[in-house]
């Protein structure tokens, strides 16, 4: 059996490279970059515009509850489920209103004055960030019903690396923008980068691997997936509560960095090239790294080895406000964090996925990832009182401290984790 690998390896090789670019992988690709591309426009690029627009730290901390409608992303799924535009079917239709709304509102955020109207620039971001977590729930639901189940492991990978690139456009190409342009223009031009994932939900087949109808009702559409999640779950609500605490610290402290960088005495250029473009990189290859070790370590020890990082790059932060504005230890502090960010998200991405049922896999999904996002908009509207009061050091630090009781609760789930991990390699053996 051994001898017969070597021969059919390249042709393994050759075919996931098909599958690698295959149209329904540049698909997902493309709607994971109109994905991504919304929600640095939430916080990094609007928190810069306000931090030279003079506003308080108290402020733009409270500016982070605009993000508020991811944390109840889950509250779209099962109108989307439920009911089916006149246009292009159930999951295209929904898309391309949404993409058009989300372009229109991006555009439109430029169009606003943070001095003259503050509420009605917080207005425009709310609507950015509800049409933004609508879009995430449809495409969520898209990607898994226009891919095999073999597909979905490689279609998520391409769609996280399509919303990375959506995230370094916006965050990085923003704030560079914003430096030699203007922000107003910023805005128009990000509400046109817009147009590829709408292209894409023109051009795209609508999915065939759909339910045979949709709910009979919206209650059945509400109340259906809820119940099988607690009923085939012991532990339901402790598994909960830990989607919540893992990266609590480091979503907390990411919340204000960016007004910690200015402080510091970065330009918008600087965060943008090194901060944005630098960090983009170690993301992606601690998503790849991470994901490849995962298989190693199994679920269990990778969420504890990569959360345990996660949390000592936090603390990187608190050495920037000895070292003053060095680009040098701001490459090397970035690195750290989003090289363990990278890895801790892959691990917990992962985590998520093996929760859901597959019968009921968008709305599941939605509502862990809306209770994933209660730190970046809860909890982290206060951060700019934490700063103020705490100062940077200090505040940086207890963040890093935040991330212990997500590693405490992780030991809760340490035996059915573990358990988990040895299936596979038992079938392996048995095969």
């Amino acid at each position: 059996m051994k001898q017969m690998n070597p021969p059919r390896s390249p042709r393994r090789h050759i075919a996931l490279l098909r599958e690698f670019f295959s149209a329904r992988m540049i698909v997902a690709a493309l709607m994971g970059f109109s994905s991504g591309l919304p929600l640095l426009i939430t916080l990094t690029l609007l928190q810069a515009w306000l931090t030279e627009n003079g506003l308080s730290l108290d402020a733009i901390g409270l500016f982070a509850l605009i993000t508020l409608p991811y944390s109840f992303e889950f509250i779209a799924g099962p109108f989307v489920d439920r009911y089916t535009p006149p246009w292009l079917g159930r999951r295209r239709g929904w898309l391309l209103a949404i993409q058009l709304a989300l372009a229109g509102a991006i555009a439109s955020l430029g169009l606003t004055d943070p001095k003259g109207d503050l509420t009605l620039v917080a207005v425009v971001a709310l609507l950015v960030a509800l049409f933004s977590a609508i879009q995430d729930t449809v495409i969520n639901a898209y990607r898994r019903e226009s891919l095999t189940d073999e597909e979905q492991g490689l279609g998520a990978s391409m769609y996280i690396w399509g919303y990375r690139i959506g995230m370094l456009v916006a965050g990085g190409g923003g704030l560079i923008l914003a430096q030699y342009l203007s922000f107003r223009a910023t805005f128009l031009i990000l509400g046109l980068c817009m147009l590829p994932g709408i292209l894409t939900t023109l051009l795209a087949p609508e999915p065939k691997m759909q339910a045979a109808a949709p709910p009979a009702s919206l209650q059945e559409a509400v109340v259906g997936p809820f119940m099988e999640f607690f009923n085939r779950r012991q532990n339901a609500v402790l598994i909960l509560l830990f989607i919540v605490l893992y990266k609590l610290g480091d979503t907390l402290a990411s919340t204000m960095t960016t007004p910690f960088y200015l402080q510091l005495g970065f330009t918008t250029a600087e965060i943008g090239t090194v901060v944005k473009l630098f960090g983009f990189w170690a993301v992606v290859l601690g998503g790849l790294l991470g994901g490849a070790a995962i298989l190693r370590l199994g679920q269990y020890r990778a969420l504890w080895w990569f959360g345990l990082l996660q949390a000592l790059s936090t603390a990187g932060f608190a050495w920037l406000v000895h070292t003053g504005p060095s680009l040098a230890w701001l490459a090397v502090v970035i690195a750290a964090e989003n090289f363990t960010g990278g890895m801790g998200t892959a691990a917990f991405v992962g985590f998520m996925a093996n929760l859901t049922n597959r019968e009921f896999t968008a709305t599941q999904y939605a509502l862990l990832a809306s209770l994933m996002s209660v730190p970046r908009t809860l909890l982290a509207s206060s951060t700019g009182f934490m700063a103020t009061d705490l100062g940077w050091s200090r505040f940086f630090i207890v963040c890093t401290l935040l991330a212990l009781p997500g590693l405490l609760l992780l030991t809760r789930f340490r035996p059915w984790l573990e358990q988990n991990d040895a299936a596979p390699a038992a079938k392996t053996i048995e095969e």
